[in-house]
């Protein structure tokens, strides 16, 4: 996105995009793996079991080690399955679940090989509305892959996960519209820009809980785990999966699991601090509503950020409010960045 008005974004070289895609794919499957872990110590202290303990230090590899093993297991598919719904709908499922965390922000803009960009893969007017129909797309891969067993109980355990999910996001969309309006902006570098005096999960504590409820749901986690029900549907959608594709489902479940995670705290909690170099707020506004913007620009230069219009190409004007980022006349303006 090269619209100045959410700053640098669109502007990065190609190859610092590809360390960034893949820097956050590494990322998403190592939370997995010892998501995983954490969930399996829990619930055998829960259960006074010891749970993975035997596969590196603490048991810590013993995901990897499940992940390989289902990569190398033998696949069995159904004589009743529809055999291109039945492949394409595990990769539905996991692709959806990779691109919906393109929009996170991780943190404020940094230097990398000297180039300045900030911790987050892209964003654009709209981010938080494009994580949620990103999830409603996954949808598709449950109930494909719930229809294209061609067994009774992966179509029921579809139709199941569907409902529930689809259920969950009404109200999930529904918690983000006090957001929205007081951070006058659905994109998630603005909204945390827009936490600066306090959290929205503070403010707006009925729609946090609505959306921590709603989180859980659309997840398919316990207590609203039903449409698996092992003890009346096997394993629910995925019941006739097995070997690499069973694995794909899994890991989007478990990436889905993050990605609300992180919702909830770029929407609710601020995400992360947007210290040092200032970004761009929706709007052309200052963060915190004043017309000085926030940054830790050093003193010894005299660079006052300031959010104003300008139509200088020069790194930097001589009052340092100017960067070579700058709109031309008559646009909106937006936050720049001093020396």
């Amino acid at each position: 996105m090269t619209d100045p008005t959410y700053g640098p974004f669109g502007l990065d070289p190609w190859w610092l995009v590809l360390v960034k895609v893949v820097g956050i794919f590494v990322m998403l499957v190592l939370l997995t793996l010892f998501t995983i872990w954490w969930e399996r110590r829990v619930v055998a202290r829960m259960q006074h079991r010891v749970g993975p303990n035997r596969v590196g230090p603490f048991g810590l590899l013993q995901s990897l080690m499940d992940g390989i093993k289902l990569a190398l297991k033998e696949e069995i598919i159904p004589k009743g399955a529809h055999l291109a719904v039945y492949w394409i709908a595990p990769v539905i499922s996991a692709t959806t679940a990779f691109i919906a965390f393109a929009v996170i922000p991780f943190g404020p803009t940094v230097s990398i090989f000297g180039v300045e960009t900030p911790l987050q893969l892209t964003d654009f007017p709209v981010s938080v509305l494009y994580v949620l129909a990103i999830a409603s797309i996954g949808i598709y891969g449950i109930v494909l892959a719930g229809w294209a067993s061609g067994s009774t109980y992966p179509l029921l355990g579809g139709l199941r996960s569907s409902a529930q999910m689809i259920s969950y996001e009404i109200a999930m969309g529904l918690s983000f519209v006090a957001v929205f309006l007081y951070a006058g902006s659905m994109s998630t570098s603005a909204i945390v820009i827009a936490q600066e005096p306090i959290w929205y999960a503070v403010i707006l504590l009925p729609s946090f809980l609505i959306y921590v409820t709603a989180m859980v749901g659309e997840t398919n986690r316990a207590p609203f785990d039903l449409p698996e029900a092992e003890g009346e549907l096997v394993g629910g959608f995925h019941t006739e999966y097995s070997s690499l594709k069973f694995a794909l489902f899994f890991l989007a479940e478990y990436i889905n699991m993050v990605t609300v995670s992180c919702s909830s705290a770029v929407t609710s909690r601020r995400g992360h601090c947007r210290s040092g170099t200032a970004q761009a707020a929706a709007g052309g506004r200052c963060s915190g509503g004043s017309s000085r913007c926030r940054s830790s620009s050093s003193a010894s230069s005299g660079c006052v950020p300031r959010c104003r219009e300008c139509a200088t190409t020069s790194s930097c004007a001589s009052d340092g409010r100017c960067s070579s980022r700058s709109r031309s006349p008559g646009s909106s303006s937006w936050l720049l960045r001093g020396c």
